[in-house]
């Protein structure tokens, strides 16, 4: 079996989505598409898709982010399980033709979310039982494509997970990530705008051990939907 994650950056990847799949025997292929000369790949075959995070927007005329977008269409009409995190969820929600667009505050750093009703009766999200504080990095937002199912919101974002169908979802927020990743985002260049903006230094460690936990509660049911 086999997934097909498309990074948008070298420190964007998997992080603790990709242990949930290998341990499973499912293999990971990476088309980062960015880079110079990457080819478009076949996905029609794959198990699930996965679209990761980025400093980069949705509404960014990017050839790459053009074909996700159609990578993206083509899956859900085809009710191949897809996954999108932070750009990833913005960029599910544009392909399905809802309105991204910058959201009245940058989120970054540990925060809440909570479960709306369908939230907390959701066979991937229920088990993040009401509200949980988790780590978010995103300044834009999006409208929700019609017909998708509200999952979660926070106090400073309305949409931040929502289900199409039963196999795909978007997540505003990022349950993939460690420490260790926490850490780098916070030196890399394309992130240093953000970090100028805070008023106090992230705390990569300050509910990471809950958020592991959650994310592999999370990651495990959404690998369940696999084809």
């Amino acid at each position: 079996m086999r997934v097909v994650a498309f990074r948008h950056v070298p420190f964007e990847g998997l992080g603790l989505i990709q242990p949930v799949l290998e341990d499973n025997g499912i293999s990971v292929e990476f088309p980062d598409l960015f880079r110079d000369g990457a080819t478009v790949p076949d996905v029609s075959t794959a198990a699930g898709l996965i679209f990761m995070g980025g400093p980069m927007s949705a509404n960014d005329e990017l050839p790459y982010l053009r074909h996700e977008l159609a990578i993206i269409r083509q899956a859900v009409e085809r009710a191949q399980p897809v996954l999108g995190v932070c750009l990833g969820s913005q960029l599910l929600a544009k392909a399905l033709g809802a309105k991204v667009y910058k959201n009245s505050t940058k989120e970054i750093g540990w925060f809440d979310v909570h479960l709306t009703e369908a939230g907390c009766e959701d066979p991937v999200l229920s088990g993040l039982e009401g509200t949980q504080t988790v780590f978010h990095w995103h300044g834009e937002t999006f409208d929700l494509p019609g017909g998708a199912s509200w999952l979660a919101y926070s106090e400073r974002c309305r949409h931040q997970a929502f289900r199409i169908g039963s196999h795909t979802y978007g997540l505003q927020f990022h349950l993939e990530v460690t420490p260790e990743m926490i850490a780098d985002w916070c030196v890399q260049d394309a992130n240093c705008g953000d970090i100028r903006e805070l008023t106090s230094p992230v705390d990569p460690y300050f509910n990471a051990t809950r958020l592991a936990g959650l994310a592999k509660l999370v990651f495990r049911r959404w690998r369940s939907l696999l084809k």
